[in-house]
């Protein structure tokens, strides 16, 4: 059965928690807590919550009304903003279909380690070489994965309403109560070995409380560089995504409190993800276990602290991998929804079809990028010197370069082509007050473009 009236969401609370979901992913999970370690932690707190109300309000705002305001899919909403700039939407919606594939293989990945913990062979996942050998593998990563993804085309398949509404307000509650369940029992573990002592309470203050006394300038700049690429990326603009939920949204919501929200459940989950990885990491082997990030925080640092904690850990793990499916699911939905919303409106397809489709062409990109860790294993050169997988080049591509391409043209439509007034009409079109009304036109016109332009050489190499 096709859709046979527009999508949208019941009411402001089903698009806050779809975004929502969306924003909170792994990336919270693996990355921001070893970049506020990285970054003397309280200043890198400090500067990205200073940079989340200027520069992410911004760019998430934006997005939000474009979708609403035009009422179309990312592959046609910036078209129907100024004809001239419609290519904009195929970037935007190439970026999310780069993202999918890659993402479903990941997400087979937390399957795994979920059904390891769950089943009580959380031992084994500390084993040297386990992770490796599991991605080495031909036929397991592929079955994951293709149940990772059958969920995600599922949730897709049944519509907005009845997908990923209702998914998005099941799974955030339990994933927000989850992640301060495992965020207030790390406080309570404890090191001694008669030499050394380390506790929870330690770790939160190696997390939280600047270290000024070794901050240079240039620690400075690479802390506000790394919280702005974080925060990019976190809050899931530049993927089609919070145009396509903005086009759902209902006319009457206030999209300053939307807003508000969504950034809200983003950094209170980064947050406490820090809480439940950083801590728990320093308490079991001092400041070198905060090291890690990406996979490598996720499968191989964590299972370790796990077993430090011994029976506990088991659970604890169980829990963990649980909440992280969770987190992983909501994200894949939205990224698949911004390729599907666009098919639907592109060939004037059902839902069904084009989840179908999508999700057929996603498992054999799916299958690539695991394979790409055995049959098909290569060493691609990688921009800044080493070499990456298929996996590798995927992210790269997408997160690296077309996403701050996608911004920065954005930015441009926006702030020159059509004007702030265009945005600024659609967030306050209820008699919403703008109180930073002149901050976001000047946001919008000059600063984000040129931080945009800033992550952008960076990831190119160039700076």
């Amino acid at each position: 059965m096709s859709e046979e009236k527009p999508a949208s969401f019941s009411g402001t609370i089903g698009f806050v928690l779809a975004a929502a979901g969306s924003a909170v992913g792994l990336g919270n999970l693996w990355r921001f807590p070893y970049l506020a370690a990285q970054n003397g932690g309280g200043l890198f707190l400090v500067i990205y919550l200073f940079l989340l109300v200027t520069f992410g309000f911004a760019l998430l705002i934006t997005e939000v009304a474009i979708g609403r305001r035009t009422r179309h899919s990312p592959l046609k909403a910036y078209g129907a903003l100024h004809p001239r700039w419609r290519w904009i939407g195929g970037l935007a919606v190439l970026v999310p279909f780069l993202i999918l594939p890659y993402y479903c293989a990941i997400g087979g990945w937390v399957m795994k380690y979920g059904v390891v913990y769950l089943t009580g062979q959380g031992a084994t996942a500390t084993q040297p070489g386990f992770f490796t050998g599991f991605i080495g593998s031909v036929a397991e990563p592929l079955l994951y994965m293709a149940l990772f993804l059958g969920l995600t085309v599922f949730v897709v398949y049944r519509g907005v309403n009845e997908g990923i509404e209702r998914i998005s307000t099941v799974l955030m509650p339990l994933l927000i109560l989850i992640v301060i369940g495992i965020s207030a029992f790390s406080l309570t573990i404890s090191y001694d070995d008669g030499t050394v002592t380390r506790t929870g309470l330690d770790g939160l203050r190696v997390f939280i409380v600047p270290d000024w006394e070794h901050l240079t300038w240039a620690g400075f700049m690479a802390a506000v560089l790394d919280a702005m690429g974080q925060l990019f990326f976190s809050i899931s603009v530049a993927m089609g995504i919070m145009i396509a939920y903005g086009a759902y949204a209902d006319d009457r919501s206030d999209l300053f409190r939307s807003v508000g929200h969504i950034q809200f459940f983003d950094t209170f989950v980064a947050f406490l993800a820090g809480l439940m990885t950083i801590v728990p990491l320093y308490v079991a082997m001092g400041r070198e276990g905060m090291n890690a990030s990406g996979p490598s925080l996720l499968f191989v640092s964590l299972p370790k602290m796990f077993e430090f904690m011994g029976s506990a850990g088991g659970v604890l793990g169980a829990v963990f991998f649980l909440m992280a499916f969770f987190a992983a699911l909501t994200s894949s939905i939205s990224i698949m929804e911004a390729v599907v919303s666009s098919i639907i409106e592109q060939f004037g397809v059902s839902r069904e079809r084009a989840s179908l489709v999508e999700g057929a062409v996603v498992f054999v990109l799916s299958a690539v990028v695991c394979l790409g860790y055995n049959v098909l294993y290569v060493k691609l050169p990688m921009p800044g010197g080493g070499t990456g997988q298929i996996l590798d080049l995927m992210d790269y591509l997408s997160n690296g370069v077309l996403m701050p391409v996608v911004s920065i043209a954005t930015c441009l439509l926006v702030g020159w082509a059509v004007g702030p007034e265009v945005v600024i009409d659609e967030a306050t079109k209820n008699g919403e007050p703008f109180r930073w009304r002149r901050m976001y036109a000047v946001m919008i016109r000059y600063i984000a473009p040129v931080l945009l332009g800033i992550l952008l050489l960076q990831s190119l190499g160039l700076i």
